[in-house]
């Protein structure tokens, strides 16, 4: 069964992601852009270091080869943001990556991209679901891979230097040759090493890398950055004094970065100190777009500097569509993607990291020093995460409490509203506020907690774990409490 959620399609190997799927979804795929007119350019199609990633890839290009559709293969693992260059830069109408993204290593998945190089949006991946379901598996047949590449239906390529000369282009790559940084690397054995090394080595900075080979298991650990997976990061940074610590997740969309002082810093942090420096330092003028559960300090920074701060469901394709709308300057989200204006239209931890360090350079001052001149400027505010994992009949169970009965715990805050936007989102005329939605890419509840004291962060969302039952202390039919919403 293929099902796309808000980062693609993405599956257990060998129960759902198998050889079938992939090639019913390529076949699906195929006769979409046969429909739409769209197959004179080819499609392009990349793949990450996951375990049967390259050949998912293949496996996938016989299929378009078979329909006459020249698909150009990249020849090498490669960042995520690649593919969406590409597209974009070559104006194809559709790409696709082999990637479950952060996800576990038991996983794989794939992203379809579209025109612009853009996150196929709901739309787009239902109709591709659609024509899956009208697939026939006799109708799936490749054309041999040799066959394929001697009749040019399938063409590899390698990509990387447009890219990295674009990122190069776009960046102060003079001042930070001026800093003579050093920086360590962390790819969690992801993809991401050989084009951080290029632009940073290219900017003459001092650049020591770990977790740098392939390794199908991310090395025991989620290939997410976090405070919990960045610990040897961590304790790099401190033992040999660089200057900054920067990690990208499995296929190099997101990032996670420990500052000078051997710090994790929260993604939420990254993009009020990006955004910040873009409007300070950089004299842009313009507007921030944060998904549901990001931090409310882009909102207050934003405010400061009159101007916007636009929300918007999860997802990153609500990110960069609300970004073109408004020609905002910076988009993200608190997993750890964004993206700025003139680049792609998508996340990329690579351009996020190398527009970190230009900020370094400019500025003259660490990461922390930065921070701590935005706290003194705008306040503090605390966020508080947690994830559970349920079984159906839980995740049916807090279904039906939180969006469809509508049913909260008893708050001790004044509540300002209530958005059923994404989850369940309720708003507090302290500033503060509290969100639980299920996840688009895992089996997980999330419950995000932004509140002006940290004790009252924690406190609500042990409140909102003990009234669904996430402690198993008691049912949830024994916790429920209406909220009075006059």
């Amino acid at each position: 069964m293929v099902k796309f959620g808000t980062g693609g399609w993405r599956a257990i190997i060998g129960e759902d992601f198998t050889k079938s799927n992939i090639q019913k979804l390529s076949k699906a795929l195929a006769v979409k852009m046969m429909n739409e007119g769209v197959t004179e350019n080819g499609i392009v199609i990349g793949y990450d270091r996951r375990f049967l990633s390259k050949e998912a890839m293949r496996w996938a290009g016989e299929i378009f080869a078979a329909e006459g559709i020249t698909a150009y293969l990249i020849n090498r693992s490669s960042p995520t943001p690649l593919i969406m260059y590409y597209v974009m830069k070559h104006e194809l109408h559709y790409g696709m990556m082999i990637t479950a993204s952060h996800n576990p290593a038991i996983y794989n998945g794939i992203k379809v991209f579209t025109y612009g190089g853009r996150d196929a949006d709901e739309i787009q991946t239902q109709d591709i679901e659609n024509y899956i379901m009208d697939v026939k598996e006799e109708e799936v047949l490749g054309m041999e891979y040799e066959k394929a590449v001697e009749a040019q239906l399938i063409i590899e390529i390698n990509p990387l230097n447009e890219y990295l000369d674009n990122i190069i282009n776009a960046i102060d790559m003079q001042a930070i040759k001026n800093r003579g940084l050093r920086i360590a690397l962390d790819p969690m054995y992801g993809v991401s090493e050989t084009s951080l090394k290029t632009i940073l080595l290219t900017a003459r900075c001092e650049v020591n890398t770990i977790h740098d080979r392939h390794d199908t298991l991310f090395g025991g650990k989620l290939p997410s950055p976090s405070a919990q997976t960045l610990r040897s990061l961590k304790n790099y940074v401190a033992d040999h004094y660089m200057d900054i610590g920067i990690a990208t997740d499995g296929d190099a969309d997101r990032i996670g970065v420990i500052d000078d002082t051997g710090r994790f810093l929260h993604p939420n942090d990254l993009l009020v100190v990006l955004y910040y420096y873009l409007v300070k330092y950089k004299g842009w003028h313009g507007a921030v777009v944060r998904n549901i559960a990001t931090t409310h300090m882009l909102d207050k920074v934003a405010e400061s500097f009159g101007e916007k701060c636009y929300e918007v469901p999860v997802g990153f394709k609500y990110i960069s569509a609300k970004m073109q709308e408004t020609n905002a300057i910076i988009g993200g989200e608190s997993s750890g993607g964004l993206t700025v204006r003139g680049h792609i239209n998508g996340k990329d931890g690579i351009y996020a990291a190398a527009l970190l360090i230009e900020m370094i350079a400019v500025t003259g001052k660490n990461l922390s020093q930065i921070i701590r001149e935005i706290e003194e400027e705008n306040g503090a505010i605390y966020m508080e995460e947690r994830d559970y994992k349920f079984t159906q009949e839980k995740k049916e169970e807090i279904f039906m409490t939180l969006l469809v009965d509508k049913c909260l715990p008893d708050i001790p805050f004044e509540v300002d509203k209530i958005s059923y936007l994404d989850g369940c989102k309720v708003y507090f005329k302290n500033g503060g506020w509290i969100i639980a939605r299920f996840s688009g890419t895992e089996p997980l509840l999330r419950i995000f907690c932004e509140m002006p004291e940290a004790e009252d962060a924690i406190k609500l969302c042990e409140t909102y774990e003990d009234f669904l039952g996430l402690n198993n202390k008691k049912t949830l039919e024994q916790k429920k409490l209406v909220l009075n919403h006059k």
